[in-house]
């Protein structure tokens, strides 16, 4: 397992702490899950720009932009 040290404003610092509280975890379990999904996005932009390079590009893109409308 790898430590990961970030810098912060503080205020930004006490939102997720507030945000991780009222989740009842700690703040680095929401980083862990936050960067999760963040990492999941990532994969799944990832297969479908490769998908659409390797099928129909348009059908590619309509599923990715789907997909970014969903998490806005």
């Amino acid at each position: 397992m790898a430590t990961l040290t970030i810098r912060l404003r503080d205020d930004k610092h006490n939102r997720l702490n507030e945000l991780a509280q009222a989740k009842g975890i700690s703040v680095n379990k929401l980083i862990e899950q936050l960067s999760t999904i963040a990492l999941a996005e990532f994969d799944t932009h990832t297969r479908f720009k490769a998908i659409a390079a390797n099928g129909n590009p348009q059908e590619g893109l309509r599923i990715l932009a789907k997909l970014d409308a969903l998490t806005e």
